[in-house]
């Protein structure tokens, strides 16, 4: 099982990973979040069944921690490709149930500030380009 982050080591690479990529000019960042599975020796989680609730299974008894995942997804290696120079950049953390909202608040603090060097979309050409095409 590969090693998981600290919650702040986490935060602290990723805001690394959002530099790298804004001084470079390009480059995405994914983002991914899921539910922790269990280990499947012990003895899987068992919620009991509610029949008026559609979604029963999300309610388990023990609450699940949530695996938090960023990647570059640079992993063509190919000669010819802008991407050879790039090493894949993957690192993960594990957020308890109880740490969520905490954890969730700097985690949008982080995305906002990766974001901010985005340029914004123009708007107006495609909605002239579209009034184009239905003219025509």
């Amino acid at each position: 099982m590969p090693e998981h982050l600290s919650n702040d080591e986490f935060f602290t690479k990723l805001g690394n990973l959002f530099e790298h990529n804004r001084t470079k000019g390009h480059g995405t960042v994914y983002l991914t979040q899921k539910r922790m599975t269990f280990d499947t020796s012990l003895v899987p989680p068992s919620p009991t069944k509610v029949a008026d609730d559609p979604l029963w299974d999300t309610h388990p008894e023990d609450p699940v921690p949530i695996l938090i995942r960023a990647t570059n997804n640079k992993s063509d290696k190919r000669p010819g490709t802008d991407r050879k120079d790039v090493d894949k950049i993957k690192f993960s953390t594990v957020v308890q149930s109880d740490r969520l909202d905490a954890f969730f608040v700097r985690y949008a603090e982080a995305c906002k500030a990766g974001m901010s060097g985005l340029k914004k979309r123009d708007k107006k050409k495609g909605k002239k380009d579209k009034k184009k095409k239905r003219k025509a």
